[in-house]
């Protein structure tokens, strides 16, 4: 067998990545894609939530085929970037990986949609006829699948190209619940005396995806920040601000809290607090997330703080909400069925900001334990705000459309990939609800740390997945 090249699709993929495509700011991506169509001649539609759809007829002599659903999504978790409405990816290659240097590298799922629309551009590559679907918000809460249109898409055979895991055929997927948590906050003078103030800052966490990575035993910023909150509130020292986590569907690899301390308790406060804490994170974390520290510095003193009131409600909600794996599936030995993850929490200017993302295979035990934590907020005075619940996906392993999928991997690549369902979330849910009769196959090359600055993808796993991707779609005509 012979195939183009996979020359195109880095190239496609480095366009991409010079196009900022944080969650909710995709507009300029869905231009790309509009555009892109507009040059080739080919049929498009956008519809409200930018999400877009390009059709490409069948190749000649194959216009008898059903129709095939290339989908991806077009947004990203931006991490480690200062300015992610700006900043392009500076994207490189290293033994054999694709990596970013200090952020996101955006192969999730920039190199799918990068293939997919590779596949639009090349006439030569035989196919069924094409609808190339990109959604938006797919990272940060599916309001572009969740609001797709009865008609938006007309084929019923999707092979999704957002899965990580190279030697898998993604087969089902966990539902998901967003929520956000506001506690009500008033910011009051600092206390009466001399007071020392201090940036108490954990850093160096591996953080990573909230789902794939819930069960490695990462240390969530979160956890030692709760920990170090405690402290403050037994001594009644002030909390001017604190800010954990970056995006909420990641594990927070960092968080501060500026804290003031009387001035004849700072010296000591410092070196106790910060071996502390450093042993604690040691202790409980050496040896699945080895490079998270705690640190504690000096910084510039501060006229206002948090009230006690809202300080105690933050430190109490989070005491009683966990913080990753919660049940091991029965059904499906290795895999991880409900967790949960504290993704972000921010000072705000009146309010005191915390992100969940609620996972779980069973849609009735994800809308119950989400039901409970938002109570748990609810019961401290806190506003609970459902942002997305995604329903829990599982496709039939024995169907004919996986069955070819699954042969394709052995006649191209010698291997038949494992089929599985993976804890993160697919927006296969929603097109489930919309789209009766659809079946999906998910299939990617191998990314790892995703949602981190550590992302990377394996290149020859692209080259790989291209190739079936290609020999899929001419089997498919």
């Amino acid at each position: 067998m012979t195939f183009p090249s996979t020359e195109r699709v880095f190239s496609i993929f480095h366009e991409l990545n010079q196009i900022p495509r944080p969650s909710h700011h995709e507009e300029r991506v869905a231009d790309f894609l509009c555009q892109f169509a507009e040059r080739l001649h080919l049929d498009y539609e956008r519809d409200a939530e930018n999400c877009v759809v390009i059709r490409k007829p069948a190749s000649p002599g194959h216009e008898g085929a059903e129709t095939i659903v290339l989908l991806n999504h077009m947004d990203m978790v931006c991490v480690g970037m200062n300015d992610p409405l700006n900043d392009p990816i500076d994207a490189y290659e290293e033994k054999g990986w694709m990596k970013a240097r200090g952020t996101s590298l955006g192969a999730d799922n920039g190199i799918g949609l990068s293939m997919a629309l590779a596949v639009l551009e090349d006439d030569s590559i035989v196919h069924p006829a094409l609808e190339v679907i990109t959604t938006t918000n797919e990272e940060d809460g599916m309001s572009g699948a969740s609001a797709l249109s009865k008609d938006f898409i007309r084929g019923r055979k999707v092979i999704n190209l957002d899965s990580e895991d190279y030697d898998t055929i993604t087969t089902g997927a966990a539902g998901a619940c967003l929520q956000f948590h506001r506690i009500p906050m008033k910011r009051v003078a600092t206390s009466a005396g001399k007071c020392s103030w201090f940036r108490i800052r954990i850093d160096g966490g591996l953080g990573g995806h909230s789902g794939v990575d819930i069960n490695k035993g990462r240390c969530s910023a979160m956890l030692p920040i709760k920990e170090i909150l405690k402290s403050v509130l037994q001594n009644n020292y002030d909390v001017a601000d604190i800010q954990i986590g970056e995006a909420n569907a990641s594990i927070a690899s960092k968080g501060d809290m500026v804290v003031g301390i009387p001035s004849d308790e700072a010296v000591e406060f410092v070196k106790q607090q910060e071996e502390r804490f450093n042993l604690w994170l040691r202790e409980n974390f050496g040896d699945s997330d080895p490079r998270i520290t705690c640190h504690i510095e000096s910084c510039d003193k501060l006229e206002t703080v948090i009230s006690a009131e809202a300080l105690k409600a933050l430190a109490g909600c989070l005491e009683q909400i966990p913080q990753g794996m919660v049940k091991m599936s029965e059904s499906m030995p290795g895999t991880v069925e409900t967790s949960n993850n504290v993704g972000r929490v921010s000072t705000e200017e009146n309010h005191l900001f915390v992100s969940t993302h609620t996972r779980s295979f069973i849609d009735s035990k994800m809308e119950a334990f989400s039901k409970d934590i938002a109570n748990v907020f609810i019961a401290a005075g806190a506003d609970s705000e459902v942002v997305m619940s995604a329903p829990a996906w599982q496709e039939d392993q024995q169907s004919s459309f996986l069955q070819l999928v699954s042969n394709t991997f052995q006649d191209v690549l010698g291997w038949r990939p494992r089929m599985v369902a993976m804890h993160f979330v697919l927006e296969a849910g929603f097109f489930v609800q919309h789209y009766p009769g659809i079946q999906m196959a998910s299939i990617g090359p191998r990314i790892v740390e995703p949602h981190s600055t550590s992302e990377r993808v394996e290149l020859k796993t692209i080259d790989d997945i291209w190739q079936v991707l290609l020999e899929l779609l001419k089997r498919l005509s």
